[in-house]
């Protein structure tokens, strides 16, 4: 028996998938919060580098912190509660997704990217961290809002199932999120000075893995990978990191830019000026992501001019690396 079941949900394409599930799920709930205002709150922006975590046999290199972090942080600061569940069987998986349709709830679902059959083909490999929601089903298709898509689309159960089942690092397990209490109303000038001090301390960390010091950890490495494992490998590395950015990182550089759109609203809502002139350095840092990943794609597509292409591109990460240690540290004195 095949029954349709549609609730009334307005999409709203976002950049990047986390933040616009949140942003469209608060909406739906009656709470205008924008993309990047959830993004700021919950602390999304970092850099950190996983060598011993291999994703298309190539490290983890990532510009925001772990998937489910920006909603768990996000909802905590602004008072409201998620339930998150995740599942052995496919079977129960579905059948907790049904009942929440038939209760009028659109769901959060993480997903492995490689089987979404909407996407092109260029942006499907191994990723399990990427997310949607689910509004509705009709027939034997479940009515999807994938926020990264201009409009709304849909997967039948089998494709839906692949997806939330997809093997590999990060696997979803069929995880389903959604929030169930709410206060009065949202309160956001402490959640935004809490979120800010968050990525202040995330980005200045004393540890190699994470913020300014992943950084250059990463930029050291590209100066010794071609001799240590070859220019192919290191060809290899860098189309990661820069797919890391563009790809999942929603373009250029992308979550710099989200962030710098966060604290011009901050600098609105906190009546902070300076927030402003923060907001505006901040894009310049992403701008000088956008030349690295461009500079560093041309050089694994084999079609760089640059002779010492590798010391080259090196040179330009840590220059940002500095450039973000002097912003996170002034950023945190601000607010």
């Amino acid at each position: 028996m095949s029954e349709t079941l549609k609730i009334d949900f307005s999409h709203k394409q976002s950049a990047h998938c986390e933040n616009g599930v949140v942003s469209n799920l608060m909406r739906h709930n009656g709470f205008e919060v924008s993309e990047p205002m959830v993004f700021g709150i919950g602390s999304g922006l970092l850099f950190s580098y996983l060598p011993f975590i291999k994703v298309n046999h190539a490290p983890v290199f990532t510009y925001r912190v772990l998937p489910g972090l920006v909603f768990n942080r996000f909802a905590k600061r602004v008072g409201i509660k998620i339930k998150r569940e995740k599942f052995k069987s496919p079977k129960k998986a579905k059948s907790r997704l049904d009942q929440n349709l038939r209760k009028n709830n659109p769901v959060g679902l993480q997903v492995g990217v490689y089987h979404l059959i909407y996407f092109p083909d260029e942006y499907r490999f191994h990723f399990n961290a990427h997310n949607m929601v689910v509004y509705g089903k009709q027939d034997d298709r479940y009515l999807i809002s994938d926020p990264v898509m201009e409009d709304v689309t849909s997967l039948t159960e089998k494709e839906l199932e692949k997806v939330r089942f997809a093997k590999g690092a990060f696997a979803p397990k069929g995880h389903i999120y959604y929030p169930t209490v709410f206060p009065e109303e949202l309160h956001l000038e402490r959640a935004i000075v809490k979120g800010i001090k968050q990525t202040c301390r995330d980005m200045t960390a004393p540890v190699p893995i994470v913020g300014v010091k992943a950084i250059r950890w990463v930029a050291r490495n590209i100066r010794k990978w071609p001799k240590k494992i070859g220019p192919k490998k290191t060809n290899h590395y860098l189309g990661q990191i820069v797919r890391m950015q563009e790809e999942i990182g929603t373009g250029g550089g992308g979550f710099r830019y989200i962030y710098a759109a966060f604290l011009q609203e901050a600098a609105e809502v906190l009546q902070n000026e300076q927030l402003r002139k923060f907001s505006k350095e901040m894009t310049e840092i992403g701008d000088l992501w956008r030349d690295f990943a461009l500079d560093a794609s041309r050089i694994y597509k084999n079609r760089s001019a640059l002779t010492d292409g590798y010391n080259e591109i090196a040179d330009q990460m840590e220059a940002i690396a500095e450039r973000e240690k002097v912003f996170f540290k002034k950023l945190k004195k601000a607010v």
